[in-house]
């Protein structure tokens, strides 16, 4: 969109759930005498494989603030659900809309935007996707010989000397004219069906921006240690970048000066991000092939789900993830090391469960963070092993954490709270906590 011939342009929100620096929003602004937004709840996540309770409560809570914010500035939000591409293309009917623009995605949202693009074209209806989903846009970065950025500190190098596009505002008003039928609001329960976590964050942009808010002013009095369970100092915007509630280049910008390490987790994110754009097979296929025996032992699979291996801090993040529908990061790498490292089962049974159950869950990040620690991913160590025992004792020395989310062991002092299998037999019996599953 370059001019402002476009009578009518469909905003196609997916996971860009928020008003503020949003390029496909802000462009279609700009150049459309109506701007109509559209949310089109895609039966091919919410009745395949995808569908999650946890992320389906979120969205629900999103969906609601975002109409809220476009119905402040003038606009509305259409709601529709079926196929993404049939349902934009009737509202780009109904509307008269001669262009459509949504936000550039990795994985299955790149399939359907090629999708999209074709069916647009069919129809003489302009079509673009804007960056907005990641702070540099997969493919922008490129090694002297093509392809892909495989390692992360090579990409990190590149990532830090990049130019990052301007960071845009909200928009002052938009006019959407009149509608015929915006849509009902969806329940979390007409999405999905299954009980989601009973502690999980409220979607929406509102508590996105409040948590960088947060986290700004933390940073401001020092780097956080992003590793101390018992601390939780860390954002917790994944669930919100997720979902685009907040914009990952506003939170880069805000944190550049007060928290280094916080803008290189989002550079992780874009690292797996341009990996998940070259090899959109990441949830199925090792990007490495090591030849791995995997053990088949769905006790101990269902135990290490359950929270319920014996060993302290991996059922720690294991009942976080069961009860909050998030899990501390140095918790995740922890209890997937267990699982395929000292389970030695395979790394897609992990990512399976955590993508069920984690609000932020989506397949580049959860994929390539679970291949990276199963050594079948972007690691330059394939063999490392985090073993729980020194993890818990640098990261969670005075075992707050695990009292926090193993109630049984609350009432166990010092650093036994790691080691319970050492304290006395009748004492052991009194905790009604399992035997680890193996020796550590």
């Amino acid at each position: 969109m370059s001019d402002r011939d476009t009578r009518a342009a469909v905003v196609l929100f997916t996971r860009d759930l928020r008003v503020h620096d949003h390029p496909a929003l802000a462009a279609a602004c700009e150049h459309a005498d109506r701007v109509v937004p559209l949310f089109v709840l895609d039966d091919a996540i919410l009745a395949g494989p995808f569908a999650a309770p946890n992320r389906a409560a979120f969205l629900a809570g999103a969906l609601a603030e975002l109409r809220e914010a476009l119905r402040e500035c003038g606009g509305d939000l259409v709601l529709r659900r079926g196929d993404v591409v049939e349902e934009t293309l009737a509202v780009v009917r109904e509307t008269a809309a001669t262009a459509v623009v949504c936000s550039a995605d990795v994985g299955y949202a790149r399939r359907r935007e090629r999708a999209l693009a074709a069916a647009c074209a069919a129809e003489r209806v302009r079509f673009r996707a804007y960056p907005g989903v990641t702070v540099v846009p997969p493919g922008e970065l490129v090694p002297a010989g093509g392809g892909h950025y495989r390692v992360f500190t090579p990409y990190w190098r590149a990532w830090d000397a990049a130019r990052w596009r301007d960071q845009l505002s909200a928009p002052g008003a938009i006019s959407t004219g009149a509608l015929d039928q915006v849509g009902r609001l969806p329940s979390p329960s007409e999405l999905v069906d299954g009980d989601a976590s009973p502690e999980l964050p409220a979607g929406g942009e509102t508590a996105g921006r409040r948590l960088l808010d947060a986290a700004v002013r933390r940073a401001g009095d020092g780097e956080p240690d992003l590793d101390d369970l018992a601390g939780d100092r860390t954002s917790r915007l994944s669930p919100y970048l997720h979902f685009g509630c907040v914009s990952p280049l506003e939170v880069a910008n805000r944190l550049a000066q007060c928290s280094p390490g916080q803008v290189r987790q989002l550079a992780w994110r874009d690292f797996h991000h341009q990996v998940t754009a070259d090899f959109p097979a990441i949830a199925r296929r090792d990007y490495r092939d090591r030849d791995i025996a995997w053990r088949d032992d769905a006790g101990a699979l269902e135990a290490w789900r359950r929270g319920q291996t014996g060993v302290p801090i991996v059922d720690a993040g294991m009942r976080q993830l069961l009860r909050e529908g998030w899990m501390h990061n140095r918790a995740r790498l922890v209890t997937a090391s267990f699982l395929t490292k000292n389970l030695r089962i395979d790394w897609r049974s992990g990512a399976a469960h955590f993508f069920h159950w984690l609000v932020d869950g989506d397949i580049a990040n959860n994929a390539g963070n679970w291949q990276w620690v199963a050594g079948t991913g972007n690691d330059t160590r394939p063999n490392r092993v985090l073993n729980p025992l020194r993890q818990a004792k640098r990261f969670d020395p005075d075992g707050g954490y695990v009292r926090r989310y193993v109630p049984e062991l609350a009432g166990v002092e010092g650093a036994a709270v790691h080691t319970p299998w050492t304290l006395p037999a009748a004492r052991r019996e009194a905790l009604d906590y399992p035997d680890p599953l193996i020796d550590i």
